[in-house]
């Protein structure tokens, strides 16, 4: 069994349809997005239309959720006017049909790996969307997040980091982000995305288990050409996000 994992596309079809063509290349028998698939880039609808011709299992994301319904009683940080004009620019492209989709994503998908392996994905933890898991993450707390999964191996995204933290005979992984692989080391406040691309492979043959991180370069020149013409608002903070400029 061999399982590709993305996570965080937030609307950017370039970006996913890269990532699915490196898939492709490798053989994989499943495909499974950990969520937070279409709020936030300049492509949603684009974006839906190819996660819907792949037929894969889908985890609701917290940006998911907060697309759909303009609530998340479960963040700690306000909404700002910025990001509530991009949702509705968001919802402005994309059918009823397309949010029906949106609302069949999954908060859990189990994935049978053979031999009595299981592996759990979700977006932030089994217990919410909003949970952040981080490589400083104290181990009880890492545990607790994970509560009665942890004797499985677990997938999740949320932190646009690519990460792996083991579980006594099994382990936690994040195959980092599609859309925005975020530079978390970047200093100041602003986040930083990377010019790449992230994704992880998980192969399970018996009871032998391997697990490869894959990083693509984002044709970023052809990103900010769609992001400027796209109509997006506050087009020139995402171009920021990258260190540039669209104006």
């Amino acid at each position: 069994m061999r399982i590709a994992l993305i996570s965080d596309i937030h609307g950017n079809s370039l970006a996913l349809e890269a990532a699915l063509a490196d898939i492709r290349r490798q053989a994989v028998d499943q495909l499974v997005c950990l969520g937070d698939a279409i709020q936030g880039g300049p492509q949603p609808a684009e974006t839906i239309a190819a996660l819907r011709s792949l037929n894969c299992p889908l985890v609701l994301g917290n940006a998911d959720d907060w697309l759909l319904t303009g609530e998340d009683p479960n963040s700690q940080e306000p909404t700002t006017r910025q990001q509530q004009a991009v949702r509705l620019w968001s919802l402005s492209q994309l059918s009823p049909a397309d949010l029906d989709f949106i609302k069949s994503f999954q908060p859990l998908v189990r994935q049978d790996l053979g031999g009595g392996q299981v592996l759990v994905c979700f977006h932030g933890s089994p217990r919410s969307y909003n949970d952040l898991i981080f490589p400083e993450t104290p181990e009880e707390e890492f545990r607790a997040l994970l509560g009665a999964h942890q004797s499985f191996f677990c997938a999740g995204g949320h932190t646009h980091l690519q990460q792996i933290r083991r579980l006594d005979e099994t382990f936690f992984f994040n195959p980092g982000s599609v859309g925005a692989a975020h530079d978390r080391y970047y200093p100041g406040r602003q986040t930083r995305a990377n010019p790449w691309i992230e994704y992880a492979l998980l192969t399970a043959r018996g009871e032998q288990i391997s697990l490869e991180f894959r990083r693509l370069p984002l044709d970023l020149e052809r990103y900010l050409q769609i992001l400027k013409a796209s109509g997006r608002p506050y087009a020139q903070d995402a171009a920021q996000m990258f260190g540039r400029s669209i104006l």
